[in-house]
């Protein structure tokens, strides 16, 4: 068997188009989505994630409001300003660009923006909400995980479910997420032991390692009929490659997400329904707990 390409590009197209709707009802209502956004230094990959998300709020009618600051920027200042967007009413959604210099707490940092701005869904108030099944603002790269699965008709309940990561951004809250979706997950991780194994037993893995180096999911690791999920950036001779050794898992599973054109569209997809979301929020449209 051949298994099925899961489209990314294609998912995030179709959340991107109902995103658009939402910001047009907004701006009949006089609200105008609005994002923060906050880089730290002169990281070249973070200042193209930062101009990509961006590009990708223009395109659906999110305005930005770019905030640029020297790699010197200190944890009070940093303090200051997430106070002042927090305050700004014309501001809805608030996005620092991670990693952080390491003069600046991420979780300090993270932990101050208001929870109704919060659109990365990392605040200690949406992680708690996140556990209770409650959350409204999710973390992006999970939620677009979640959001593959409907758009391809894939159910989880009572499915075994391997996530290969346990990090707050996305393993801990995909166990979360599946829980409420009725499957049975295993978190594995580097101190887990015989990984293969817990491989082989899952109808559905998701892995987001990042490293090819130290691990490649291979065909031999996966069950018949298996779906694939991969989270993992990389680079392998230049080019960009993920956890997943794609051209041979795919002979074997039922559906797999390339790298790339898998899951990245999502994470900004669902970044740009949040900013709507918190919109929403700003103006009671939507019930934040």
């Amino acid at each position: 068997m051949t298994g099925q390409k899961i489209d990314g590009i294609a998912v995030s197209t179709a959340v991107k188009d109902r995103v658009k709707a939402a910001v047009k009802e907004l701006q009949n209502s006089n609200v105008t989505p609005c994002l923060a956004t906050v880089l730290v230094g002169d990281d070249p990959a973070s200042a193209t994630y930062v101009k990509n998300k961006q590009k990708a709020c223009a395109d659906v009618g999110i305005t930005t409001k770019d905030h640029k600051l020297p790699a010197s920027f200190s944890q009070k200042e940093m303090n200051s300003l997430i106070d002042l967007l927090n305050k700004d009413d014309t501001v809805h959604g608030i996005l620092v660009q991670l990693p952080l210099p390491n003069q600046l707490d991420e979780f300090t940092t993270t932990s101050r923006i208001s929870p109704i701005k919060d659109v990365d869904g990392l605040t200690p108030y949406n992680i708690g909400l996140l556990t209770s099944g409650r959350a409204i603002l999710k973390p992006c790269t999970p939620s677009g995980i979640m959001e593959m699965f409907d758009y391809y008709k894939i159910s989880l309940e009572g499915k075994n479910v391997v996530v290969i990561n346990r990090s707050n951004l996305v393993g801990k809250p995909l166990y979360n997420l599946m829980l409420e979706k009725n499957a049975t997950v295993t978190t594995c991780h580097s101190r887990t032991k015989n990984l293969k194994e817990h491989c082989l037993a899952a109808d559905i893995i998701i892995t987001a390692i990042g490293n090819r180096a130290k691990f490649v999911l291979t065909e031999d690791m996966i069950r018949e009929g298996a779906i694939i999920i991969d989270v993992g950036t990389a680079r392998l001779e230049g080019k960009l490659v993920g956890d997943v050794d794609y051209d041979n898992v795919i002979k074997k599973a039922s559906y797999v997400t390339p790298v790339p054109g898998g899951v990245g569209p999502m994470t900004i997809a669902m970044l740009l329904k949040n900013t709507v979301t918190a919109a929403s929020i700003s103006r009671e449209f939507v019930k934040h707990d």
